[in-house]
Parts: structure tokens; sequence; C-alpha cells
């Protein structure tokens, strides 16, 4: 019997007056939200510009949704395209079903697009944005805690969290799996901050410290969930990709210090792009040359010599011509 636990709610719709907002959309948006506002700070103090953070996830966000719907329909089709099931709740993403996997490759694809417009290298916007993105999953799991959904093995402790009867499932309390993965988040999101101040991590590696550090903890943390899902020799899919991944991560951050050592000392480049201004190696070259003629034109105004004016700054040879004349 327990004496404790956590409560689900009743409901996975928040209402705000007329306007319902699912539980799950909102943990996300503001997921969103406090990734792009932490990344926009550590941005700025490796030398960017405010808001670049904001215009590169205008790309990375929606390309991120999409992957991460992607991946969870495709390692998850039974739910959607097997006999009795619509193929239409595919798209209701309200639902629930993002694979992070999914989410992380193609928002990376989606920030490529944006660097590549304004100019900076992904890696280290990557490592402005590694622990907000870790803060971001915190906060978006507990979305799962609004639909009832990926939790753990049945239990009596004291933290367990109550499902209620309802579609493919059961009644009972059961491991809060949302729970503890969004504490490790918190704690991958800490060591990350930790680590880059210490180490003055550069050229992706943070990025890639918070990949390793997440799946070391989604391995274990998946391992205990129940929900049905695609098996290989025995381990969960997402156990085996956790795995990969995390190998990925580490020799990562081998090759990258070895090879690159340090951090990058200009992030953004301070270019001029205003319409109708030389910007680049053409404008500056173009820039030099006008300063060049600035100067030699200031010269030539100090030395009254230098020019043969009617009244003022004769040669030497025609004073001397004038004298003989006189």
């Amino acid at each position: 019997m327990n004496l404790a636990s956590i409560p689900s709610p009743s409901t996975g719709v928040i209402e705000l007056g007329p306007i319902p907002l699912r539980g799950y959309a909102f943990c996300i948006i503001i997921g969103v939200f406090v990734a792009v506002w932490f990344g926009n700070k550590r941005w700025i103090a490796r030398g960017g510009k405010a808001g670049t953070v904001a215009d590169i996830a205008v790309w990375a966000v929606p390309f991120g949704l999409v992957g991460g719907r992607l991946y969870h329909v495709i390692t998850d089709y039974q739910l959607y395209f097997s006999e009795g099931e619509s193929w239409v709740d595919a798209f209701k993403i309200w639902e629930g079903g993002l694979g992070i996997w999914g989410a992380i490759a193609f928002g990376a694809v989606g920030a490529w697009i944006g660097c590549r417009r304004r100019g900076i290298p992904l890696p280290a916007w990557a490592d402005a944005l590694a622990p907000g993105i870790a803060f971001a999953q915190a906060i978006g799991r507990w979305g799962n805690w609004f639909n009832q959904e990926l939790y753990g093995k049945p239990t009596d402790l004291p933290w367990a969290v109550e499902i209620s009867e309802g579609a493919n499932r059961v009644a009972g309390t059961y491991h809060p799996t949302f729970l503890y993965e969004s504490l490790w988040c918190i704690g991958v999101a800490l060591l990350v901050i930790w680590a880059d101040r210490r180490f003055t991590l550069g050229h992706g590696r943070a990025f890639a410290l918070y990949v390793a550090a997440y799946c070391a903890g989604r391995a274990w943390i998946e391992y205990m969930r129940v929900d049905e899902a695609h098996h290989i020799l025995g381990l969960r899919l997402n156990v085996w990709t956790a795995i990969i991944v995390f190998v990925l991560a580490v020799v990562y951050i081998v090759v990258s210090a070895k090879l690159r050592p340090g951090r990058e000392e200009i992030v953004e480049p301070d270019r001029d792009t205003t319409p109708g201004k030389d910007s680049g190696a053409d404008g500056s070259a173009k820039a030099k040359d006008a300063d060049a003629k600035d100067a030699a034109d200031a010269d030539a105004q100090k030395d009254p010599l230098s020019k043969d004016e009617p009244g003022k700054g004769r040669t030497a040879e025609s004073t001397e011509a004038a004298a003989e004349k006189g």
C-alpha cells in the first residue's frame, strides 16, 4: 500500500479562458523559450550578438519538431499503420510522441542552414545552446506526465506516479521515468556549464558532452520503461541508439580536442550587411583605398609648396626665375 505518490492530472488540457492548451504542447513551448533565452545569454558571453540564437532557432525548432515526430512514427509505426489504427493519428503531435534522436538530428540541419545564413560556425552556436537544450528537455518531459505516458515498472515507492485506467494502460503506481529523465537532464545542463567554465570547451565539445551525458542517463532510464518498443538482441531500440550516440560523442570530444584545442576567439564576425554599403573583402579593400586617398589629400593641404597655385605655394624654381627677371 502506498503512503505517498505523485498524482497524475485528470486531464491533459490546460484551459486558458476560451483557449484550450494541451499540457504536452505547453511544456514543449516553455522548454523552447528557456533554451533560446539561456542560449542567448551564453552566446553573448562568448562574444556573439543578441538575437542571433533566436534567429537561428527559427530554423532549428521547426526542423527539430518534424524530425522528432518522424523518428517516433517510424520507430513506433504499429501505433499508426497496423490493423485497427488510423494513420491520421501520426499527425496528432499534441497527443505526445517526439523522438529526441530525430529532433536533435533534424534540428542540427535547420541550425546549420541558419548558421550559414549568418556566417557563423555551427559548433560554436551548438556549444552555447547545449545546456539550454538539456533544460528544455527537463521541462518537456513533464508533458509526458500530463499525458500519463512513458512510465516505468510497477512500484510502491513514495515517489511513484499514479496512472489511471485508459487506452493501453492499467491503473496503478509506477516508476516515474519522466521525472527521472527530467532530473537527469537538469544534472546534464549543470555538468556542461561547469565543464565549459573549467576546461573552456569549444568547437562543439560542450555540445558533444551534453549528448554523451544525456545518452548515459537515457540508457538506464529507457531500460526501466514498460511501454511497447522494438527490441534488438534483447535490448530496446532506444538503448542501442543511446549507446551508439554516446560512443560517437566521446570520440568527437577526443578527436576534436587534439585537432582543434581551445575555443573559438571569434564566434560572430562583425560584418556590415546594410544595403548600399560594401562588406567583405571587396569592401575592406575599397575602404583602405579611400583612407589612403584621404591621407594623401591631407598631406597635400599641409604642404603649401606642393601645388603651384596663383598667389601662393610657388616652387623654388619659379621663385628664382622671378628674381632674375627683377
